[in-house]
């Protein structure tokens, strides 16, 4: 049996005029994470969130009683230089830090924002540090990234906690579901079937069966739980088509 289902609604869909009480409503209606997307504009070309909003918000959602437990700030790490912001979002109140491959195997091994270095790190290494800081971490590929660059690093003394299969091309929301990038969570949920895997870009109600057919678990919905006119309803339906397939 896959892990349990959770729920990471996006709140790059939220109404940032009022996001913390947006968040502690989201979490009302059901859902298990938040999902908190984090881009540099280089990494990606958007702009959205820095630590400083993560640390507002943390305050409206009351931390996870146990890993992985319910308020998890879950945050998708779009950035050139993963490693250099640990530390800070860590402050911030971030629970599960999911950086992506793509960038980890070309950043440095600079530890803060202000900090300059010519070595550089790797996934494994960058996997360590997060967990030394105490937390969760999770490790994210493109659409256009193979997945078994994977097998080595979910080998490895230091696993991730956390696999993001990206569903669409990361930086903007609202983009259409990717269903060939399926087969690449198929690959891992039988490599290892206690993995939690996070599928994230046009999930909904019409999408949901396939990505939970595939293996996914971790479902991040953005406008389709933002948007709807009943977004409990809209939770409820995405845990169920992952729950009757576990």
């Amino acid at each position: 049996m896959s892990p349990q289902a959770i729920i990471a609604p996006s709140i790059l869909s939220a109404d940032f005029a009022a996001l913390g009480a947006a968040c502690s409503d989201t979490i009302t209606h059901g859902a298990d994470w938040l999902h908190i997307d984090i881009m540099d504009g280089h990494f990606v070309p958007n702009l959205t969130f820095g630590p400083s909003v993560v640390t507002k918000i943390r305050s409206h959602v009351d931390r996870p009683k146990s890993a992985r437990g319910k308020g998890t700030f879950d945050c998708h790490m779009m950035i050139a230089e993963p490693k250099k912001w640990v530390q800070e979002f860590q402050k911030a109140g971030c629970d599960l830090y999911c950086f992506h491959y793509e960038a980890a195997v070309t950043s440095t091994a600079a530890e803060s924002p202000a900090d300059y270095s010519e070595s550089k790190t790797s996934p494994k290494e960058l996997i360590q540090y997060i967990h030394d800081q105490g937390m969760l971490a999770g490790i994210a590929i493109k659409p256009d990234t193979p997945v078994d660059v994977l097998w080595d690093i979910l080998e490895g003394a230091e696993k991730p906690d956390m696999v993001l299969v990206m569903t669409v091309h990361p930086g903007f929301g609202g983009q259409k579901f990717m269903a060939s990038e399926l087969p690449k969570v198929k690959a891992l949920r039988q490599r290892y079937p206690d993995l939690d895997i996070e599928v994230d870009g046009g999930l909904g109600e019409g999408t949901i069966d396939q990505a939970a057919e595939a293996g996914a678990n971790v479902i991040v919905a953005g406008s389709a739980v933002f948007g709807a006119k009943d977004p409990a309803d809209v939770i409820s339906i995405l845990r169920e088509a992952v729950e009757k397939r576990r």
